[in-house]
């Protein structure tokens, strides 16, 4: 798998690559955003908060949004706000596939598209908002222990400690433990995530696309 630059043209791609195109933290506005404004593809990936209230008006609005995208694929994983999505937290939770009928819900699960593993899990260590949080050591720990050594595309809402964690007052909240196991037992080939809006980026760091 390679990616394009910038300047590339869509169709110019040969047909023997997969395009990606990653979204997170629409935070309840992805429906404002035109279908001619977001990137042609063949997998759209949305790493999380698809809500900013985590109300089941904002999912059922953006999962009406996805119905609308051309994209072959889509996968979508929670984030922090959407409350609604996790039933450790919502009064009345509801089958999230059931919501998101227009994408592939992934939470601690994996999908093989074109040949590709996409693993995709919501937790990130405690923050702001109750929803997908647990303490940092070995409840996380044992999540990312879960994620398969074959994983070529890994989905998280949080980012691992050092890449894109970096908040206004200049802390890094990513988390460690993922680092370690992104970095010396996964080993993928993308890693996808979001969360800290202050922090966005795109990192090659020996072979691996952040």
């Amino acid at each position: 798998m390679s990616f394009p630059s910038p300047a590339t043209s869509l169709s110019s791609i040969p047909a023997n690559k997969v395009r990606l195109v990653c979204l997170s933290d629409t935070h309840g506005r992805a429906h404002r955003l035109a279908v001619s404004e977001v990137a042609e593809g063949d997998i759209l990936i949305h790493a999380g908060d698809i809500t900013m209230y985590g109300i089941y008006k904002e999912i059922r609005q953006f999962n009406d949004w996805l119905g609308q995208l051309p994209h072959p694929h889509k996968v979508v994983i929670a984030g922090n706000h959407d409350e609604v999505l996790d039933p450790l937290v919502c009064p009345r939770p509801q089958d999230p596939h059931k919501l998101l009928t227009n994408a592939t819900y992934l939470q601690d699960q994996q999908i093989t598209l074109y040949g590709l593993k996409i693993y995709g899990s919501p937790w990130i260590p405690i923050f702001n908002s109750p929803a997908f949080s647990l303490p940092r050591g070995e409840a996380l720990r044992t999540r990312w222990r879960a994620i398969p050594d074959d994983t070529d595309i890994l989905v998280t809402h949080g980012p691992p400690w050092g890449h894109g964690d970096l908040t206004r007052k200049g802390y890094n909240v990513g988390c460690k433990d993922l680092k370690n196991e992104v970095t010396y037992r996964i080993k993928p080939k993308v890693h996808i995530f979001g969360h800290i809006h202050e922090d966005d980026f795109i990192q090659l760091s020996n072979s691996l696309l952040y």
